[in-house]
Formats: C-alpha cells, sequence, structure tokens
C-alpha cells in the first residue's frame, strides 16, 4: 500500500484565549474535558471540491455537553462551540439520566433529538463526512447517520470538537481519528476499515466517495507534483523562486534559479531607494521598467537596461552602477516567475485582443494591450482557467497600480499606496477578467497585467481575521510558503513581503515592501511562524494582526503539505 503520509491532529496553534491546551495528549490525538468551554480544530483545512470522513472516538461521561464537526477557522477556541456563528455539528448533551444527539447548524440547537440512555463511561464513534462538493455534512452516531446538514460553499472549515459542563473530568476523552489511530489512543479496539484509496485505518467505513484526510490524499495541481511522473520538474520551486544577491556595479549572471524567469522583481533591501521596487517581464522586454511603489509611466531606454538577458538558469545584470538591481555594496533580492519562456500569443477571448503568455500548470500568466479608450467596458483574455489575484499598470502614462483579490470582490486596491477603494465592477471569468473602471484601461495607453490562480500546492490568495494577540490567526494552506504577502484592508500600511530566502529559522520577522521603497524591516512586531502547511501570525502588531480586521493574503509554494517537512 501506498504512504498515506500525515494525518490531522488536534492543534494549538488556533487563538486561545485562555491558553488552555494543557488538556492536549496522546501527541495531540486526545483533548480531555478538564477545561470547562473549550473548543479545537484540526490542523487541516478542508479543501472545496473534496469529501472527506473523520472520526472522534470519545470515551463519554456525565453532567457536561459535547460537540464534533466542522467550524472555521475563527472560532474562539476559549467558548463553547454551540454559542458561536458558523458551527456544523452534532452534540451530545444532558438531560436527566440520559443523552440527546442535537444537530447544530449555525448556533441553532436542532430541534430533532433522539434520547440515547446512559453512557457513562462506554466509547463512542462520532463520524463526521464533510461533502465540500455537493456542500452537506453528514454526522453518525456509532455508524448510524443522526443528520445530514446544508454547509457553505465557500470558506474555510476544520474538523472540530469542544467540551463544556466541568473542569476536573479527565476521564472523558475525544480522540481524534483521521485513519492515523482507530483505537482512540487506546481507549478501544483497533478498526479494519480504510478509505477506498487504501488510506487510513477507521473503526467504520467511510461512506462511498470519502477519503482520508491524509497527506496523500491532498490535492495539488494537475502538473505540480514533486512526487509525480516528473519529480522534481513539478516542483512548486520550478514555476517561482527568490533568489538573494549582492551588487558589484559589474556585468554579471545571477545564477542558481532553476529555471528562466518572465518576471523579474527585484528589491533593494540595504536602502530606501527611488527604484526599489523594479519590475521587468519577457512580454514587454529586457529594457522596460515599472516600479511597483510608484506611478511613474514605463521607462525604456539603453540607460535603463537593468537586464541585460532571461537566462536558462537566472538573469543578468547591466555593467552600470544601476541604483535598482546592482549597486556595489547593496544587498538584493529578486522573486521570478515562471510563465512561457517569453513566447507569447494573441489571445481574443476578450473584447480587448490581448498579448499572453501563459504558465497554466502554475496558474501564472503575464497580459499586455492597448486600452479601446476612456469610460469604455472592456474584457481581457487571461489565458488560465480562473484568476484569482491581479496587478495592473498603465505603462505609457502617470499612473497608479490597480489589484483585485478573490477575498475581497468589491473592492479596488491600489499597490503604490496601500489603500482600497469600494468599486464591486470587476467580472472575473474562465477565461477573461474586466472592469468598466478606468483602473485598468484609459485613453488608448498600454498595459500590463500579471494574473494568478489558486492552484493546489502551488500558490494560494485567501484572507484571515486578526483576533489581536501575539498569539495571532493560523493560517492552513497546504503547502509550506516560500514567499508570502499580507494587506490590511482598512490600512494604508502597504503589502509586506516576508520570504524563506531571507527568513531561514522561525518566527520570521525580515519585512520588505511592495508598496514603498524602503529598505528591509527587521522586528520582533513583525513575527510569524512559516509552517510545514501554513504560516502563524505572532504578533499583536496593527500591521498584520488587528482584532475583528480582514486581511488578504498571496503564498506561493516551497513543498507542498503532501511531501513536506517542516522548516
Amino acid at each position: 500500500m501506498a504512504s498515506s503520509g500525515n494525518f490531522p491532529l488536534w492543534s494549538p496553534l488556533f487563538k486561545n484565549t485562555t491558553s488552555n491546551y494543557n488538556n492536549l495528549y496522546a501527541g495531540n490525538t486526545r483533548f480531555d474535558g478538564n477545561t470547562n468551554n473549550s473548543t479545537l480544530l484540526t490542523d487541516f483545512a478542508i479543501p472545496v471540491g473534496t469529501k472527506f470522513y473523520a472520526e472522534v472516538i470519545a470515551k463519554l461521561g456525565t453532567n457536561y455537553y459535547a460537540i464534533f464537526g466542522i467550524a472555521p477557522p475563527n472560532v474562539d477556541t476559549a467558548t463553547y462551540a454551540r454559542t458561536q456563528a458558523n458551527v456544523y455539528a452534532i452534540e451530545q448533551r444532558t438531560e436527566g439520566s440520559g443523552y440527546t444527539i442535537n444537530s447544530i447548524s449555525n448556533t441553532t440547537v436542532g430541534s430533532n433529538s433522539s434520547s440515547l440512555g446512559t453512557f457513562n463511561g462506554q466509547i463512542k464513534t462520532f463520524g463526521i463526512a464533510v461533502n465540500r462538493v455537493d456542500n452537506e455534512l453528514k454526522l453518525y452516531w456509532d455508524n448510524t447517520l443522526k443528520y445530514t446538514l446544508s454547509i457553505p460553499s465557500t470558506g474555510e472549515y476544520h474538523f472540530m470538537g469542544s467540551h463544556t459542563g466541568g473542569t476536573s473530568i479527565t476521564a472523558v476523552h475525544y480522540n481524534f481519528n483521521g485513519g492515523h489511530d482507530s483505537t482512540g489512543a487506546g481507549d478501544t479496539t483497533a478498526g479494519t476499515q480504510t478509505d477506498e484509496n487504501g488510506f487510513g485505518e477507521f473503526q467504520y467505513a467511510p461512506p462511498s466517495g470519502f477519503l482520508a484526510p491524509c497527506a496523500a490524499n491532498l490535492d495539488t495541481g494537475a502538473d505540480i507534483d514533486p512526487g509525480g511522473d516528473n519529480g522534481d520538474t513539478e516542483n512548486p520551486t520550478t514555476q517561482f523562486e527568490n533568489i538573494l544577491y549582492a551588487g558589484n556595479a559589474s556585468a554579471r549572471s545571477i545564477t542558481g534559479l532553476g529555471f528562466q524567469p518572465d518576471l523579474c522583481w527585484i528589491k533593494d533591501r540595504t536602502s530606501t531607494a527611488a527604484y526599489g521596487n523594479v519590475l521587468i517581464d519577457t512580454n514587454r522586454g529586457r529594457a522596460k521598467v515599472l516600479y511597483s511603489h510608484d506611478t511613474r509611466a514605463e521607462l525604456s531606454s539603453a540607460s535603463n537596461e537593468d537586464l541585460t538577458s532571461f537566462d536558462s538558469d537566472g538573469f543578468s545584470l547591466h555593467t552600470s552602477t544601476n541604483a535598482a538591481v546592482n549597486t556595489s555594496g547593496k544587498n538584493y533580492v529578486a522573486w521570478c516567475w515562471r510563465a512561457n519562456g517569453g513566447t507569447t500569443s494573441s489571445n481574443g477571448d476578450g473584447s480587448i485582443t490581448a498579448t499572453v503568455q501563459a504558465n497554466v500548470k502554475a496558474g501564472f500568466s503575464i497580459a499586455t494591450y492597448t486600452s479601446p479608450g476612456s469610460g469604455t467596458n472592456h474584457t481581457v483574455g487571461h489565458g488560465l482557467s480562473g484568476v484569482d489575484f491581479i496587478i495592473t499598470k498603465n505603462r505609457d502614462s502617470v499612473f497608479n497600480w490597480y489589484c483585485f483579490h478573490k477575498s475581497s470582490a468589491d473592492k479596488t486596491y491600489r499597490l503604490n499606496t496601500g489603500t482600497q477603494h469600494s468599486y464591486s465592477n470587476w467580472s472575473m471569468g474562465a477565461s477573461t477578467w474586466g472592469s468598466e473602471s478606468g483602473y485598468t484601461h484609459d485613453s488608448t495607453d498600454k498595459f500590463v497585467a500579471y494574473c494568478w490562480q489558486n492552484i493546489g500546492g502551488m500558490q494560494k490568495f485567501g484572507s484571515y481575521e486578526g483576533n489581536g494577540s501575539a498569539d495571532g490567526p493560523y493560517v492552513y494552506l497546504g503547502f509550506r510558503p516560500r514567499m508570502l504577502f499580507t494587506w490590511r484592508v482598512n490600512s494604508t500600511s502597504g503589502t509586506r513581503v516576508r520570504d524563506s530566502a531571507r527568513s531561514t529559522t522561525n518566527p520570521t520577522s525580515k519585512i520588505l515592501w511592495w508598496t514603498y521603497d524602503q529598505a528591509e524591516f527587521d522586528n520582533a512586531n513583525y513575527n510569524a511562524d512559516i509552517l510545514s502547511d501554513g504560516f502563524k501570525i505572532r504578533t499583536s502588531s496593527g500591521d498584520f494582526n488587528v482584532d475583528g480586521t480582514q486581511f488578504l493574503y498571496g503564498a506561493w509554494a516551497d513543498v507542498p503539505a503532501k511531501y513536506n517537512n517542516a522548516f
């Protein structure tokens, strides 16, 4: 049987306002009922489009309530789950000397209940079958289907367990089994059931079509799979990579990237400089430069030839002492993406014909086009099968950089100022994107758009809600991030970027800005952990973690969690 890899566990990474994680045992597979009003989530976000099954093998007691099901990552883990929003679960409730089971949906106790008798000290298995294809949740009691609940089609959900009713019930156990331990940490005898791929070990057979939530069953893009037939050529770092170098004011080649880049975004780390963020791509050509922190039009002349070539293993720099990319005594980072080796094609999917080069397997494309004129609605082909994050710039005029992000689709964001604008007329389709605003077209000027699509194991664009604590949000990505940006939606604090080329240990604290020309900043107020399957905010700083505030993020992978080791 093929290796099933890692399985989910109860996770202490989610925020708990009273730090009640001292009741985790057995390698985080068990939490005990010795902490009143406690809720735990697993370190695994159930992706949209999947069907996963897990069990909670519970040793029951008396005079308490318990809930098992799914909940969003912003659930308060120091509060009983039934009092919170967007909890979908089955509940064991104390009713005299007996027990009932109730469905919990959006904090409402279901009207249907069934008496189950007294089970003090007995072992019962709660089955949780999450269907994010048809958007329903099936909840089982010892293999008997008790409830089927409708669940949201969007949003992030984790397996969840919750306890209330006492603080000294150490004999009560809630053992999570994603397929790795059907004995409930020794509370019962092992089961013999597996999923249809032969993975996992369960007390009861998963429903037809449902899989164990193990690493082997995690989704990656069809061609982003380091364990696939093509091995390392399908590694995410052959599609996106960071590289560090020191400037020397001499003609030289920067090597070790592992592929020919089509977009190089180069940042001066050493000092504040007017040319701090340099973007050069193979659609526009090596001598044409844009600056993400600046409204300037594209610069195009021999004196601005920062790059002399895009090479098979990196890129080459000009002989001049260019302040942007090769000044002696300065340190630089280059964030590099692979598109199609500079080979473009005419794309007529939209109302404007665009010149596009697309890397479909990695979900990245570059589109250049000429505006049809101010006030004219338009659509542009992006060359992918969908789009989740776009950065656009007018190349001919002094003009702001405008961005679309899927998690804040009713807003437009200025990359160069960090500000947001209420604008909901973006249209994001399977083959085109468009806007009714001059944000992305004006007069008859030339534009460029950089487009990305969520690809499992490669990159992800989403949001998290701040909690205002140094024990900040944990965000599941499904991969270890190589680079991560965060963006507070209601602030001008700008787009902050961290990567594991510059920060090689946790907590990471080195920040650069796409929004500003400032030098690299290293401060404990910016702490975050890079994890094998996501990231964890470790600061209460308002730049990353305001209670109740939305923060956008974008992340590119180092290694998919399907094959990952810790940072």
